[in-house]
């Protein structure tokens, strides 16, 4: 009995799986159905749509295409009358040559019938009208050609004189000219004993060290140095000023005192160059450039600084260079270097403008530059505008009232060519015009020469001096030769 039980129930359970399974069949059916119609209808409207979206294209170029053949018939229409218009040109131009050829011919024709009823060809007719015409107005013209070069030449000579008087004007300062001597205040005149030192010795020292002459108890609460020389005399002076607040004088305090001004000395130079430059508004100089034209400002041009003297001339260059359409930079620069040479003229062959054109090479200075200072002598010719503007400014600095005293000039010249007899000859080490040019202070190197060949030195030295110079009395030449011992305890 559970037996059969268990079998329906299995049966049953069968049956309604079946059913089920129908069920479901069914309903796909009937979906896919669904899904091929709405496909059916979806494909009928994209079709439409495609054949609406042809029908429109086809319009379109329907459209264009008469667009199209009506302009090619304008276009058409316009290149018949193109066509017509060049043929009728063409027949118009022939037409035109065969005008002018008749013309031509006519005009032949009229110049043979003038030619035979003057009895003159062309040119021969043109050079009697030409020179009858000149005979005529030749006196018009002749007065007429002076009178504007007279009104020319006054007008530039006027400009120019004005122009010249504007720059002195604007330039021309009084330039103090330098002293020969300096004076170094002491707080005591106790203090000249040391400097004089035990016989003598400090003094002398001082001297052979410095190169200048030492004047004790000429003025009161001072002691003067005296030398032609501003650099020696301007180390001398901060030498001794060192010595005198150490308090210790003695002659190997005074050669290390000596050394330390000569640093000094050359830091002021180049303050003094770099001063000039900024003056001058004359930049990018090379800084060894710019020492050696500080060195300017220990020399002078009868009686004029040159340093100062360079720096106004750049300004009076610049105002013509500006005026006459020149190159200010290049007249700026020219002016200033014009007398750099004379720095180391003393040391180097040459004149002192050889010698600046070697110095602005070697240190790559414009050749423009160049070309502008050499000629302030008229030792080159003048080949730029700048340098006449730098010869012109260079006369009016140095030819103005109170620029100049021709005495001092002179006068430090024939001292330097005191030093450079003596300095010229073999075994001398240094060598010192001193007392106003009446001495001459020889220092010899000791191991070229005997104290016996010094004698001789001396004796030459003289008769050079007699030879070459012209000076009034007489001079004094001092020949020191010193041999110095050193050794060192350890």
């Amino acid at each position: 009995m559970d037996t059969i039980c268990a079998t329906c129930k299995l049966y049953q359970k069968k049956t309604s799986i079946e059913i089920e399974i129908k069920e479901k069949l069914v309903e796909a059916e009937r979906k896919a159905i669904e899904i091929i119609e709405k496909a059916e209808v979806k494909a009928q409207n994209i079709e439409h749509e495609a054949k609406a979206e042809r029908k429109n294209q086809e319009e379109k170029l329907a459209t264009k295409e008469d667009h199209l053949l009506k302009r090619e018939e304008v276009i058409d229409g316009r290149q018949i009358d193109l066509d017509s218009q060049r043929e009728a040109l063409q027949s118009k131009v022939l037409e035109i040559k065969s005008i002018k050829t008749q013309l031509d011919e006519r005009k032949k024709e009229i110049e043979t019938k003038l030619e035979e009823v003057a009895g003159l060809s062309k040119d021969e007719a043109f050079s009697l009208v030409v020179a009858k015409i000149e005979k005529e107005r030749a006196e018009d013209l002749r007065q007429h050609i002076e009178k504007v070069e007279r009104l020319g030449s006054e007008q530039f000579e006027e400009r120019a004189q004005n122009l010249l008087l504007a720059a002195i004007h604007r330039i021309g300062n009084n330039i103090p000219s330098n002293v020969m001597t300096a004076h170094v205040e002491i707080p005591s005149d106790d203090l000249k004993g040391k400097v004089i030192g035990k016989e003598g010795r400090n003094v002398r020292a001082f001297e052979r060290a410095t190169g200048v002459d030492v004047l004790i108890d000429e003025t009161p609460g001072y002691i003067v140095l005296s030398s032609f020389d501003p650099i020696r005399r301007e180390i001398a002076r901060v030498a001794l000023e060192a010595l005198l607040k150490d308090g210790r004088i003695q002659p190997a305090k005074i050669e290390e005192c000596v050394e330390n001004a000569r640093k000094e000395v050359a830091q002021v130079v180049r303050k003094m160059g770099e001063k000039a430059t900024y003056e001058a508004n004359v930049p990018n100089l090379h800084p060894d450039l710019v020492s050696i034209l500080g060195r300017l400002h220990f020399r002078t041009s009868y009686g004029q600084n040159v340093l100062w003297h360079s720096v106004e001339m750049a300004h009076i260059a610049a105002i013509i260079a500006e005026e006459t359409g020149s190159d200010v930079a290049v007249a700026r620069a020219g002016a200033l270097l014009h007398d750099i040479g004379k720095t180391v003229s003393h040391e180097v062959a040459g004149t002192h403008v050889e010698i600046g054109i070697r110095i602005l090479q070697k240190y790559n200075v414009d050749e423009k530059v160049i070309l502008a200072m050499r000629a302030h002598h008229e030792e080159y010719p003048y080949e730029t505008p700048e340098s006449i503007i730098v010869q012109v400014a260079d006369a009016i600095s140095g030819g103005r009232p109170g620029a100049r005293r021709d005495s001092i000039e002179n006068y430090i010249k024939r001292l330097s060519d005191l030093e450079s007899i003596a300095t010229a000859i073999k075994g001398v080490d240094k060598a010192f015009a001193i007392a106003a040019g009446r001495e001459v202070r020889i220092l010899v190197n000791p191991e070229a020469l005997t104290d016996f060949e010094t004698h001789t030195l001396a004796r030459t030295i003289a008769n050079t001096i007699e030879s070459k110079l012209r000076y009034p009395g007489e001079i004094k030449v001092h020949v020191i030769r010193e041999t110095r011992v050193i050794s060192y305890a350890r």
